[in-house]
């Protein structure tokens, strides 16, 4: 197990967002969270990444540490835990280089950061022919991709995303799932939130709903893709 969840609960003043989830993550897994704008998929992940505060009782463990303790900074820089938002949050009036250069403010590991921009630029070759170009002139699809690349860059244990294929068009959707496939391979465990549930079920291994605040079901993710009451409430069916 390399992250546990236990009893998670976040509160937006006096609106309860999260009323106290359990789950878990394996090293190397995909893994996804489904469910209705506004059930508490992207409050999960702010949680784990410490961009919003859990409540006292509140438990997150990544590889056995109390992740707790430590501030959004230190998340990144100390686990390996990158957060790629929803809306791309890119650097718009810095170059696409640039914003993945950015990504490594916490790596010594000079050649190895080398390395990885080469590979971001073999995954992504757009971004390669963008370079130079400002981030925020690029396409949305784009920008995902810049998105994506920027959290492999920053060293990347488990990446966190919410939403990847939000306003992309079907063939760029596909090409960044296949991409997010390649991270995989190369032993980074992914956490997806995803509207797209028919798409994030074909793509992760296990998966989670998640309604109202409230973990409701979980499973191998072909026995959700085939539960009739997730088909009925977010396939379409």
């Amino acid at each position: 197990m390399q992250l546990k969840i236990k009893n998670l609960k976040v509160s937006y003043g006096n609106i309860k967002a999260l009323h106290g989830i359990d789950f878990t993550v394996d090293a190397g897994e995909i893994l996804t969270i489904i469910g209705a704008n506004g059930a508490g998929k992207s409050t999960t992940l702010r949680a784990i990444s410490r961009m919003v505060p859990a409540q006292p009782g509140s438990v997150i463990e990544f590889e056995g540490k109390d992740i707790l303790k430590y501030s959004t900074d230190k998340v990144v820089s100390k686990f390996g835990i990158c957060h790629v938002p929803e809306g791309r949050r890119i650097f718009g009036n810095l170059t696409v280089t640039e914003n993945l250069i950015l990504a490594c403010f916490s790596r010594k590991d000079t050649d190895q950061i080398d390395k990885d921009r080469r590979w971001v630029f073999d995954l992504f070759p757009r971004l390669e022919e963008r370079k130079d170009q400002l981030a925020g002139t690029l396409s949305g699809g784009e920008q995902q991709m810049l998105s994506v690349g920027r959290g492999y860059m920053s060293g990347r244990k488990i990446m966190l995303l919410d939403e990847p294929s939000m306003g992309l068009a079907p063939l760029l959707m596909m090409e960044m799932f296949d991409a997010l496939k390649e991270i995989n391979k190369l032993g980074t465990t992914i956490l997806l939130v995803e509207q797209n549930a028919r798409l994030a079920l074909k793509f992760a291994q296990r998966g989670y709903v998640i309604e109202n605040g409230y973990l409701v079901l979980e499973g191998p993710a072909y026995e959700l893709l085939n539960n009739p009451d997730v088909k009925k409430a977010y396939l379409g069916a």
